[in-house]
């Protein structure tokens, strides 16, 4: 990863951009290196200064931050993109992780998880807040129809097409498919939580995956359940 991380930062408040651009700047590796109003000024910026991110606020006059990703997706701009909202709106949601964006955080995110989302995006992975990954988890379900998968269809050596998971974590890994809390698989399995939640990261290292809606994509695409 770079030394300093450019950013060009989209909002069409001048308050919020300068809140946002103080506390990003706070850290020695980040700069903002240019500032948007609108989406089609973000598109601008972002194709005349090439940052290693943009993060755009959604609902903005004229060209949305949705409609300036969307067309920088399809220009092909290398740059990561990063969607900020007040609101965890499905529509908005799905209409970024549809166009390609990288991340979703909500604006009242804590600097801490702001900051992890920024150095995942710019190192090549997708971040989504728990919240946004509750909905997205949703919309996966929702697609593979109203009946529930019954179990993981697994061979015999206990490979899962590729992937190493030992019995616990097949067990486990279909009860999150299918919209289990860490809570309830706990109980379902007579094993305290926080063996659940050790259970869950190992599972995610395995499938190399970040948050519960890139897991329940994998298992998805791979016809895991």
């Amino acid at each position: 990863m770079k030394d300093i991380i450019e950013i060009v930062l989209a909002d069409d408040h001048e308050i919020v951009r300068n809140g946002i651009k103080q506390m990003l700047e706070s850290e020695d590796t980040i700069k903002v290196i240019a500032e948007a109003s609108d989406g089609k000024e973000a598109i601008e910026m972002v194709e005349k200064y090439k940052p290693d991110l943009l993060i755009t606020d959604i609902s903005m006059p004229g060209m949305t931050g949705i409609d300036a990703a969307a067309e920088l997706v399809n220009r092909r701009t290398a740059s990561k993109i990063m969607m900020l909202s007040m609101f965890d709106k499905e529509e908005y949601v799905l209409k970024s992780v549809e166009l390609g964006a990288h991340g979703y955080l909500l604006k009242d995110t804590d600097k801490a998880k702001f900051l992890k989302a920024i150095s995942k995006i710019v190192g090549g992975e997708k971040y989504f807040s728990s919240e946004i990954s509750n909905i997205i988890v949703n919309q996966y379900l929702s697609n593979v129809g109203s009946e529930p998968p019954a179990q993981l269809a697994v061979p015999a050596t206990g490979r899962l097409q590729g992937f190493d998971l030992t019995k616990r974590e097949r067990e486990i890994i279909s009860r999150v498919v299918n919209g289990a809390s860490n809570k309830v698989i706990a109980e379902d399995l007579g094993i305290s939580v926080r063996t659940i939640e050790t259970h869950r990261l190992n599972i995610m290292k395995k499938l190399k995956v970040n948050n519960a809606a890139d897991l329940v994509r994998v298992v998805l695409q791979n016809n895991l359940v």
